[in-house]
């Protein structure tokens, strides 16, 4: 549906679209000077395939690739330091008031991971269950694996939904034309395959892109951009921000915006309506400052919300609210 408009308010959300109203509480922030507020991080990666150690702590590429993004890198071969113990994870981030997140997955394998995760989530007397956070999981093929074909994921995604609601979107997908660890052919054709899976199935796309702003817009204007589409870790600045925001789509801030050297990503954040943003850590990249060089998760979104707020002129409880009823209203939980 080319020229769609988004489907993200700031106001409450009755009902659901796929997944489970969260029942879980506010917790305080770990920092005594915060509000008692609710965050959703919108864009994680905690499927063990991650949190082992595949992957780079910087970059947001996929599990075992060799990309480094626009952060710091991290422990050798670009392992997490010090690594994570899931149970710790959740905990940390209930304490800081994160009481639901969306697990991404970038292929078939870590797809398939993020659906079985949040699966033993929601199981009774869980990790999560004790902590009084929420999850749940996206089915996409990253564009660094563009190459390998979509056939796996879209096996995964059918198989999924047949069975239940923890899928709430496809992606992550998009262009990365920085490394071109797939050719861009390649890369161009799986990405719009997601964004008709996208369509066929009623679900949200989340989209990468990095060094590729044109293609990505062209394919999504040429395939129909979904109603709910979200420009995930957005690192443009305020001309691609009024590009994708122009097309109805919501953009996602992650630790960049934190970074001194992204005043341009501040501006992004300063011109975007509140009601059309999402906050995210794409744990276990991207530590936001002052944490960069270590591996990142979800208790760290209130201070890429802190920043936004800033950009945005308001508290963060303000920022906070907002962002958490865009996310349960875009990804319909």
């Amino acid at each position: 549906m080319p020229g769609a408009t988004s489907a993200v308010g700031a106001g409450p959300v009755s009902g659901t679209v796929r997944g489970q109203r969260s029942t879980a509480s506010p917790r305080r922030s770990a920092d005594p000077g915060d509000a008692v507020v609710e965050w959703f991080d919108s864009h994680c990666h905690l499927q063990g395939a991650y949190l082992s150690g595949a992957g780079d702590e910087a970059g947001g590429g996929a599990p075992g690739s060799t990309a480094v993004g626009p952060g710091d890198t991290s422990g050798p071969g670009g392992a997490p330091p010090g690594g994570h113990a899931l149970a710790g994870v959740l905990a940390r981030a209930a304490e800081a008031g994160v009481t639901r997140l969306v697990c991404v997955g970038t292929d078939a394998s870590t797809s398939l991971g993020a659906i079985e995760l949040v699966r033993s989530l929601r199981s009774p007397g869980s990790a999560a269950r004790a902590e009084g956070v929420d999850a749940w999981a996206t089915v996409g093929l990253h564009p660094h694996d563009a190459s390998a074909g979509v056939a796996a994921t879209i096996g995964v995604l059918e198989e999924a939904l047949a069975a239940d609601d923890l899928v709430v979107a496809v992606g992550e997908c998009g262009l990365d034309y920085h490394y071109d660890h797939s050719p861009r052919p390649a890369q161009r054709e799986a990405f719009a395959a997601q964004v008709a899976l996208a369509h066929q199935f009623g679900l949200a796309l989340v989209v990468h892109t990095r060094e590729a702003w044109d293609d990505t817009l062209d394919v999504l204007r040429s395939e129909g951009v979904p109603e709910r589409t979200v420009v995930h870790c957005f690192t443009g600045g305020p001309g691609e921000a009024r590009r994708c925001l122009d097309l109805g789509a919501v953009l996602s801030f992650s630790g960049v915006v934190t970074f001194k050297n992204a005043a341009d990503v501040r501006e992004a954040a300063a011109l975007c309506p509140m009601d059309r943003m999402l906050v995210e850590t794409d744990s276990p990249f991207l530590a936001p400052v002052p944490h960069r060089g270590s591996a990142n998760e979800p208790s760290r979104v209130p201070l890429v919300g802190a920043v936004v707020a800033e950009c945005q002129g308001v508290d963060r409880e303000l920022l906070a609210t907002t962002t958490t009823a865009n996310a349960r209203q875009f990804f319909g939980v």
